[in-house]
């Protein structure tokens, strides 16, 4: 079984989970293909019992590997989208970061996570994209799709930008806000979540439109169909706007008119027979607790 290996430089303590997975891995039978930049900080650090292959592109991994493992927090596994994006390779997360929200499986967890891979004890856990289309022209090449969330951003510290809103067609609104986000219901706990947009279950089918202080106080996210298409064109006093695919970013022409619809694959998420959302919540983000009890 070929299992590619994803993740960033890591902080020296750090290093020792990542020679656990790969002890782990060479007894189960696994066969790593390491990105390489990730080699190149690990070499001298991890002692593996046989030589690595390497990746850096996403076909050097369609149709080659069975899983993609990242290591790191949530930031590092929404990178992963350049490596999978429509080859249905399931990703694991194994989070060596903080909240570890997407990244669920804990250090401690690494050996059982591999058994269960191994065992076939696992779920996917589909997850939907988000898709931007900018006619004439092609922004963020041929990843121009999201997990988490794409969001409008003025461009520096000026003032707000105007926002204009049209669902399948119909006028919804004109945002005058710092920016607007529209969300996954994966990206429903993430930024939409500290700007007041609401939890969504993951298999809701639905997007979150949250805007970022607005300047009128009675515009409130609102949650549309998965299978709607919304279109927007931005207003800004200054020239340029940003746009954010999760932690990608680009610089746009304020006037240029933009398309968000669902995208037409997902992405995979291997979870553990012992984890889901609700568990989830609970557990990183203290949902419900009362500390009076």
């Amino acid at each position: 079984m070929k299992v590619a290996i994803y993740g960033r430089a890591l902080e020296a303590n750090r290093s020792q989970y990542v020679q656990q997975l790969f002890e782990k891995m060479s007894l189960s039978g696994m066969e790593p293909v390491i990105f390489e930049p990730l080699y190149n900080y690990l070499k001298d650090t991890v002692r593996v019992s046989r030589p690595f292959s390497l990746f850096n592109t996403y076909e050097e991994l369609f149709g080659k590997v069975h899983f993609l493992f990242s290591i790191g927090g949530d930031g590092t596994l929404l990178e992963t989208l350049t490596f999978v994006r429509d080859s249905d390779i399931p990703v694991m997360g194994i989070n060596t970061g903080r909240l570890g929200f997407l990244s669920s499986i804990s250090k401690e967890e690494i050996d059982f996570a591999i058994d269960a891979v191994v065992r076939n004890k696992y779920m996917i856990d589909k997850r939907s994209l988000l898709c931007l289309e900018t006619p004439g022209m092609q922004l963020f090449g041929k990843v121009n799709y999201a997990l988490n969330d794409i969001t409008i951003h003025k461009s520096d510290s000026s003032s707000m930008i105007s926002v204009h809103a049209w669902l399948d067609g119909q006028f919804l609104n004109n945002y005058y806000a710092d920016g607007l986000i529209i969300s996954t219901p994966t990206g429903s706990t993430a930024y939409s979540l500290s700007c007041g947009g609401p939890i969504v279950m993951p298999s809701s089918e639905n997007f979150i439109i949250t805007p970022v202080a607005p300047h009128n106080l009675n515009v409130r996210p609102i949650i549309i169909s998965d299978q709607s298409v919304l279109k927007l064109n931005v207003d800004s006093r200054g020239a340029k706007s940003m746009i954010t695919l999760d932690s990608r970013s680009e610089i746009i022409d304020a006037d240029i008119e933009i398309t968000i619809r669902k995208e037409n694959f997902g992405i995979n998420i291997v979870k553990l027979e012992n984890h889901d959302f609700l568990t989830t919540l609970r557990d990183k983000l203290n949902w419900g607790v009362d500390r009076r009890h």
